[in-house]
């Protein structure tokens, strides 16, 4: 195979004593699925199972037991140590047709349960009927390249192999590391040294000595490369010897550390609440199905994407009637390539989805911090590598967001000798996950608006990813040598990399089949006297005909609007009913298009694709991502070029970040966000938010009663 990556960025922590060579491991974050003990797991999974009350809902606990029991007396997996690793264990859905014909009431289609697993080498891909209790597919994976997503028992493997190895701990104590201080975890493509038949990592170290924030204190040049399914270190790097760490006192992050030192009383802020005394509008129907404003949307949480919205219905305002928007939104995949090609570095870039999971790297959501007061919260309920479910507790919240922003607004005054000041509010509603993938935290929110817009926001926050060096000022760097990145403090470089973020959205727009439209903008030149004018903008649609027509590299001075349009649906007026994706973090990826880590990370060569529905087509970088040589890829299922006009079509949208770190990123960086947008376009007849009410004298009244009592 010519190229892996792994993608996981967990880091575990290790401490023992070096004259037994006995290492305990544990995770950083208390609240990571592999600092679970076995005993907590069972008192976990102790929760009430509540039963699903909607096609669509994911597995409950009880469900994923039924599905380990299964899988435990399935005669392949029933001999001897012949049970294989779980590495996801989801909701199989049923078919789109059946989920869009279901109502509540009826019957619910057949609960199943898709399943990867893997054994001596091979993937494993399995269907579980939970109503049955019997394994009605089972297929073992030969047609394509790669390997499930890693589980973290698998991490957890990788590193105490690496710490198993004499050469390694004689390497760390050489350079007068304590182990015991240590935090370790594995990552990387690395090309020549990789072997199709093998699940391999490098393990890199740091330190966390006087700090919580070991991120910002790298041992450079320290690596190992090793096998987990034998349990082999099959290479040791050991160079940059000299490269001191950091030692900056002033790393850790945590507020009761950072109390103690003096900030200027200018810059606090006291704290901000948003009061609603009716309580918050929306409302949640069994546990997943949330209604608001008009809106109705089903959300799950997902192991591998997070966080999935399905069934998005929006009410119209002339009819009363819901009307079909989009059948399912999710994070496909997201590619983070470090731009340092030297032998320490080259090997990091990563998928974090496909290899390691969006949504098992999801942490508790804090109740104040990351979520206002009145949010309503969702766990997330997932499978160990033995099967054994485990739950993660406020894994996505959901509230209204008012932030004084306006919906629409309009004045008259002196020039009209009209006094009109018309004014409404913009509330809208949000669906939050956040996911902590090793060093960065990602923020994904789902924004609903009340007049037809749904808003994607991707926000990074966390650590950077940063490279020890003797350098301590910039003086001291030689003209001509490439830092690959900045150096953002004495001894610490912050290297440059990129962000970029899929989106799976299929729209059903008024219904199942649609069409993709550019909607081109052209510089139309005036005969000669025509007009005062010599020229003006002019629009042109052209109706993608396959998937190769509707292939989008965007670009500023040849701009369009991209529309998803049902041409079944005419309004009134003559018009098609559509949806408008308004692009926004249109970053694109410089790499060179055959460089391995773009070759897998290849739905980055444009920003937009469509494709025909296909249920087994969700994930960019393939079904199976870790180890991938991309060949199963989104850029790999458009070479077909098979039709797409008038047909059930999916949107695939990349946004993207170039990232040059700066000293205000460190040791931890505030927020950066970008968004796009689905716009409705032609959808309604009129603004769908013309008779919302203003705020009134009254509600103010109401509101100071409320806080005063």
């Amino acid at each position: 195979m010519g190229t892996s990556l792994i993608t996981s960025r967990y880091f575990i922590v290790f401490s023992g004593c070096l004259l037994l060579a006995i290492f305990l491991i544990c995770f950083s974050w208390t609240n990571s699925p592999i600092s679970n003990t076995k005993s907590n797991r069972l008192h976990r999974i102790a929760i009430s199972s509540p039963s699903p009350q909607h096609p669509l809902d994911p597995l409950s606990l009880d469900e994923i037991s039924t599905v380990q029991s299964v899988l435990r007396s399935y005669p392949q997996f029933s001999f001897p140590n012949a049970f294989p690793s779980i590495h996801s264990l989801s909701l199989e859905e049923p078919p789109k047709s059946v989920v869009l014909a279901w109502r509540p009431g009826h019957a619910f289609p057949p609960r199943r349960a898709s399943v990867i697993a893997f054994s001596s080498g091979k993937s494993h891909l399995l269907t579980v009927d939970i109503n049955s209790l019997t394994v009605l597919v089972h297929e073992i994976v030969t047609s394509v390249s790669g390997f499930p997503m890693l589980t973290p028992e698998d991490l957890a493997t990788a590193v105490s192999i690496a710490f198993s190895n004499s050469t390694f701990l004689d390497s760390l104590i050489s350079r007068g590391l304590d182990p015991s201080e240590l935090t370790c975890g594995p990552s990387g493509w690395f090309g020549p040294l990789e072997e199709s038949s093998r699940r391999l990592m490098i393990i890199d170290c740091s330190t966390h000595k006087d700090t919580i924030n070991f991120y910002m204190k790298p041992i450079e040049g320290l690596s190992a490369l090793v096998d987990i399914d034998r349990n082999e270190t099959l290479h040791i790097w050991d160079i940059d010897r000299k490269i001191p760490v950091n030692s900056d006192p002033d790393t850790d992050y945590r507020y009761e550390v950072q109390k103690e030192k003096d900030q200027p009383s200018s810059c606090k802020v006291n704290p901000i609440f948003m009061i609603q005394p009716k309580g918050p509008s929306f409302e949640v129907v069994g546990k997943h199905l949330i209604k608001w404003a008009g809106w109705e949307m089903h959300v799950r949480p997902d192991a591998r994407a997070g966080v999935i919205i399905s069934q998005v219905k929006i009410t119209d305002p002339e009819t009363g009637k819901y009307r079909q928007v989009m059948y399912k939104g999710m994070v496909s995949e997201l590619f983070i390539p470090y731009m340092d090609p030297t032998d320490g570095w080259y090997f990091k870039t990563y998928l974090d989805a496909g290899e390691s999971g969006f949504g098992i790297q999801a942490m508790p959501l804090d109740r104040l911090n990351d979520c206002p007061t009145g949010a309503y919260f969702m766990d997330g309920v997932f499978a160990w590598a033995d099967g054994q479910p485990y739950l993660r507790s406020d894994m996505i919240c959901v509230f209204e967001r008012y932030d004084g922003d306006v919906a629409w607004r309009h004045s008259e005054g002196l020039m009209t000798g009209k006094d009109v000041r018309e004014v409404r509010p913009k509330i809208t509603l949000v669906v939050r996950m956040a996911a902590s993938v090793g060093n960065y935290d990602y923020i994904v929110d789902w924004e609903f608006q009340t007049d037809g817009l749904i808003r994607i926001k991707v926000s990074a926050t966390g650590m950077l990813m940063v490279k020890g060096t003797t350098y301590e000022n910039m003086n001291q760097v030689p003209e001509e040598e490439d830092l690959y990145g900045t150096l953002i403090t004495e001894n610490v470089i912050g290297v440059v990399h990129d962000h970029y973020i899929n989106f799976y959205l299929d729209m059903d727009v008024d219904g199942s089949n649609n069409s993709f439209v550019n909607v081109h903008m052209v510089k139309q030149e005036t005969n000669e006297g025509e007009s005062p004018r010599k020229s003006y903008l002019k629009v042109k649609k052209h109706v993608a005909k396959t998937e190769k027509d509707a292939q989008i590299k965007l670009k500023l001075y040849d701009p369009s609007e991209f529309h998803v349009m049902n041409p079944s649906r005419i309004n009134s007026i003559g018009n098609p009913s559509g949806y408008r994706i308004v692009p926004g973090g249109t970053a694109a990826s410089l790499l060179d298009l055959h460089d391995p880590p773009q070759m897998r990370a290849a739905f980055t060569n444009n920003q937009i694709w469509v494709t025909p529905y296909n249920r087994t087509e969700q994930w960019a970088a393939g079904l199976l991502a870790c180890h991938s040589n991309g060949d199963d890829t989104l850029a790999k299922w458009t070479e077909k070029d098979r039709p797409i006009e008038n047909r059930d079509i999916v949107l695939w949208y990349t946004l993207g970040f170039h990232h040059v770190p700066c000293q205000e990123d460190y040791p931890i960086m505030p927020t950066v966000s970008a968004s796009f947008e689905l716009k409705p376009v032609n959808f309604f007849k009129k603004n769908p938010i013309l008779r919302v009410a203003p705020y009134s004298k009254d509600d103010f009244l109401t509101l100071r009663s409320k806080a005063s009592a």
